[in-house]
């Protein structure tokens, strides 16, 4: 089921706020990193999770020790932050399909500090996509650390 408030052509919108089921959680995905910041009223110095949907287009943007490369690479449900950016590669197919360019940034779909509440993540956004597993707060994903040889979880 797809909901939106706009024209049917996602991507002629040019900020827009997607609500959907990621691989772990609820999430909102977006461009616009200062739009999340409100809907979230999160810290400004916190940041946002970049998405990417295969690994080929994360090493476009970015250099990763060869240490870490397969990591990265064979992840499932897993977030790694290197100098302070922390990004994911996404690997189900509902959403990949948005992420044609590696513009999304990604955050759990609720306020700061509280869980998943529906009324308030379908006001806040835009489109709204939803299969028929529907929308439900699943465990976060596994945050780790990297450097140039330590590998630290975090969560």
């Amino acid at each position: 089921m797809v909901k939106a408030k706009s024209t049917p052509r996602f991507f002629n919108k040019v900020v827009s706020v997607i609500l959907v089921q990621t691989d772990t959680t609820v999430g909102f995905l977006s461009q616009d990193e200062k739009k999340l910041k409100e809907i979230k009223s999160r810290d400004s110095t916190k940041p946002f999770i970049k998405v990417y949907q295969n690994f080929k287009s994360f090493t476009r943007d970015n250099r990763v020790n060869n240490h870490h490369k397969n990591l990265i690479r064979h992840s499932k449900k897993t977030t790694f932050i290197i100098k302070n950016r922390a990004f994911r590669v996404a690997q189900i197919d509902l959403y990949s399909s948005f992420l044609r360019q590696e513009w999304n940034y990604s955050t759990s779909a609720n306020e700061s500090g509280k869980n998943f509440d529906r009324v308030f993540c379908e006001e806040k956004a835009d489109i709204i996509i939803e299969d028929k597993t529907s929308l439900y707060e699943g465990k976060s994903s596994a945050l780790y650390k990297l450097n140039a040889k330590k590998i630290r979880r975090l969560r």
